[in-house]
């Protein structure tokens, strides 16, 4: 995809790495409807990137909420060419823990419903709308970036639930972009490894120094802007299409 002027949806878009893909897609002249929970945050950035965003509250996971953020997109002056899917939630513990007890099955099915079921919600709905749209050079009608992890490949202790909904992503990217060959829409994954989101932030200094560390190279956290670059890099690159990009300075977790 050559041009940027067009409309794309960022699930996740009002903080993290889906907040600095909202900005580098507006900043290249998209205009972007940020799809998220946090009411704050999400109005708060369509304020202040102006007539480039508007902010629909969403949860991924719901049909209906997102056919209407798809529905927000499709009504902007420009063809909806571009989806990213940033949304994504956190759990850890293990499969058996003390005293012998077995991990809850909510939170599994809650991980797995928000990563994996919500990615493919917006990535289904958002495709549809793209099929209808006219096909530019080479027959692309638009993209469709998703978020996956390393943990997909190197689950450590704890990451089960995490590491299963996101290696159904990494698992759908092919057959979604074999799928949508025929619409012409590319489906890629990227695969960060240790970024320096607001989870991290958290963690005492010390202790993300130690992260760091352990990154082969580039010896630093990975920032949200790498991936923001990276996805942005996929949209333009019309020949990617069907896979997943390991984005972490050639790290490989150990088991803990």
């Amino acid at each position: 995809m050559q041009s940027f002027d067009v409309a794309a949806v960022v699930s996740g878009g009002a903080s993290g790495l889906g907040e600095a893909t909202t900005r580098a897609l507006a900043a290249r002249g998209a205009a972007v409807t940020i799809v998220d929970l946090n009411e704050e945050r999400g109005n708060a950035l369509a304020a202040e990137l102006g007539g480039h965003a508007t902010f629909v509250r969403t949860d991924v996971t719901d049909e209906s909420q997102v056919a209407a953020a798809v529905a927000d997109a499709t009504g902007k002056d420009r063809p909806l060419r571009i989806a990213v899917n940033c949304a994504g939630i956190g759990w850890a513990q293990r499969t058996v823990g003390k005293g012998n007890t077995a991990h809850d099955l909510d939170p599994f099915l809650r991980t797995v419903m928000v990563n994996l079921v919500g990615t493919f919600n917006v990535l289904r709905l958002a495709a549809a709308a793209m099929a209808a749209t006219e096909p530019e050079e080479d027959g692309e009608r638009g993209v469709v970036v998703n978020t996956a992890s390393i943990a997909a490949f190197d689950g450590q202790i704890g990451q089960v639930a995490y590491a299963a909904s996101k290696g159904g992503i990494v698992g759908l990217t092919l057959p979604a972009a074999r799928d949508l060959s025929s619409v012409g829409v590319r489906v890629c994954t990227i695969a960060p490894g240790l970024v320096d989101t607001p989870l991290l932030g958290s963690l005492p200094e010390e202790a993300r120094a130690a992260l760091a560390g352990g990154i082969p190279f580039p010896k630093r956290l990975g920032r949200p802007d790498d991936f923001a670059r990276l996805a942005l890099a996929i949209v333009e690159h019309g020949y990617l299409n069907g896979e997943t990009i390991r984005m972490d300075g050639a790290l490989r977790m150990a088991p803990r």
